[in-house]
């Protein structure tokens, strides 16, 4: 218990400086008071899906993604599967299951890629493949859907750009907010001003469970025949069997990229689209094995700070990224912008704006040094304070908080798999290029680079290259 003497002290300096000068402490303060509840407004959706030429796909990689990627890819009227590929026998067994006896399946990727009746590809294999199959793809005249990262490795990247530029095929990497409606409308409100000036974005993707930590199920059959394990190093170091690594690939920089080519990047795409930034200068990450001790080699928990420097596209600002994998949360995605007048919250496809607008005036009184000077001194200041400013610019502008929400059962993921498919057919400029691709995956790639070397990466976002 605090001494009863001490608490009588305090009692008299309270009252010494005032009760008034202690309202006035609370004013800066003030906007972070509870509000009424924010006014509501559905983002107009009126996008017709239209099969103008059919469209048949080969999918590589049928894992979990492969499946997600497939439904969703089925959905766009004209898209008719052809083949799909993949290592783990009980996959192909499984696509077979689902689409009949007769549908073309391999263990050999190339052997899709010769088939003069697939147009397209969707690439879902593990990461260290994402470059090699790309290439080999475009190679044979083939559409390319890759899965994000674009890469695994930051030297692969210029060589996937040139490629899609000389083969004259689409490419679309698959982080699927960069179709959001939502995302689209954070860009418009950042764009009119509606915060500000930005200086700062606080981006999360956090989870707790075993499956989002990538602790998939393994099948009871698995060894190095019924996942060709020669053939999924074939790529990388020389290594003996695990299949963690087969089907637990992410949690391993052997044949993976960890918290930040899986969800990282999704942070980043998405900032960048909204910002219309090329990328950061400076990038330097950090993380732990705070739970999920379970052989992984790339941590659990990871954190990333990266300077966007001042450019033709946006002002200066400073990106703070965070995955969290035993959230006490229960697990969020968020895209906080953060700006001179107010915060755009970005909630997967649905955007909150909170304003904070400070006054014309600058503060006096209060929390402030004032009441420490001699009486004559704070008199001859509060007249001349009064004398410049009036009231009503004392006061903090207030505007009202806003909520956009897409309409119920909107999918940014089907909306994704639409621009490619209309790029395909009518070839306008795909949503998410290679280049695109490149400027979202090298940034996620350097915070490994810098958690594994505890240094900070340079990079140059115009010419997309290490300093």
């Amino acid at each position: 218990m605090k001494n009863n003497n001490d608490a009588a002290s305090r009692r008299r300096f309270l009252q010494q400086i005032g009760a008034t000068t202690l309202i006035s402490a609370t004013s800066p303060f003030a906007s972070l008071a509870n509000q009424g509840k924010a006014e509501e407004r559905i983002l107009q959706y009126n996008k017709k899906i239209t099969a103008n030429d059919k469209i048949r796909i080969g999918v590589i990689g049928y894992g979990v993604q492969g499946h997600f990627d497939l439904s969703t890819a089925l959905k766009v009227p004209g898209v008719e599967l052809a083949g799909i590929c993949d290592l783990y026998t009980g996959r192909i067994e499984n696509a077979k299951e689902q689409f009949g006896k007769d549908l073309f399946t391999t263990r050999n990727y190339k052997e899709l890629l010769d088939r003069p009746d697939i147009d397209a590809v969707l690439i879902c294999t593990t990461d260290c493949w994402h470059a090699r199959i790309t290439l080999d793809a475009l190679a044979k005249g083939k559409h390319v859907y890759c899965e994000k990262p674009m890469v695994y490795k930051i030297s692969e990247g210029h060589h996937v750009i040139e490629a899609s530029k000389k083969s004259g095929k689409v490419l679309q990497v698959g982080s699927q907010r960069v179709s959001s409606l939502g995302y689209a409308k954070a860009k418009e409100l950042l764009a009119s001003g509606e915060i500000g000036k930005l200086n700062m974005v606080n981006a999360v993707y956090d989870r707790q469970s075993s499956i989002g930590s990538w602790e998939y199920t393994i099948p009871k059959d698995a060894d190095a025949m019924t996942t060709n394990w020669d053939k999924f190093i074939e790529v990388t170091e020389k290594m003996a069997f695990d299949a963690k690594k087969f089907f637990w690939w992410r949690a391993f920089k052997e044949v993976g990229t960890g918290v930040a080519g899986d969800l990282f990047i999704h942070l980043l795409s998405g900032t960048h689209l909204i910002t219309n930034s090329k990328g950061p200068e400076t990038i330097f990450s950090t993380g732990q094995f705070s739970y999920w001790k379970d052989g992984r080699n790339m941590p659990d928990v990871m954190s990333g700070v990266m300077q966007y420097p001042d450019c033709a596209e946006h002002d200066a600002f400073q990106l703070t990224l965070q995955v969290n994998f035993i959230s006490g949360t229960g697990g969020q995605e968020i895209i906080r912008l953060i700006g001179s007048e107010g915060v755009i919250e970005v909630m997967g496809n649905n955007i909150t704006i909170k304003h904070s607008i400070m006054p014309e005036a600058p503060g006096f009184g209060g929390y402030d040094s004032v009441f420490t000077f001699s009486k004559s001194m704070q008199t001859e200041m509060q007249a001349d304070y009064d004398a410049k400013w009036t009231a009503e610019q004392r006061k903090r502008k207030v505007k009202d908080d806003i909520v956009f929400k897409v309409p119920a059962g909107y999918s940014d993921h089907l909306d994704h798999f639409t621009n490619f498919f209309d790029s395909i057919r009518t070839g306008k400029q795909v949503v998410e290029d290679a280049t695109f691709g490149f400027r979202a995956a090298a940034p996620a790639l350097a915070c490994n680079e810098s958690y594994f070397s505890k240094k900070i990466i340079q990079w140059d976002p115009v010419k997309m290259k290490l300093k």
